[in-house]
């Protein structure tokens, strides 16, 4: 996991807090991503800022 730019704190808690929790009950990683960004556009965060910038980097199985 990277960012494309400087993250806000409490934003990339909650998306680490998502994409953990979907990480345990996906098959693969980017789906873990994918979660954790869709969970970010429905909540306070929703904006791109908070949730663009995570990218996987290497085998995202």
């Amino acid at each position: 996991m990277a960012t494309l730019w400087r993250v806000d704190d409490k934003g990339t808690q909650e998306f680490m807090n998502d994409f953990y929790v979907a990480s345990k009950n996906e098959a693969s990683k980017a789906e873990a991503v994918r979660k954790a960004q869709l969970s970010m556009i429905n909540s306070q965060y929703s904006h791109p800022y908070y949730w663009a910038p995570f990218i996987l980097i290497g085998n995202g199985f």
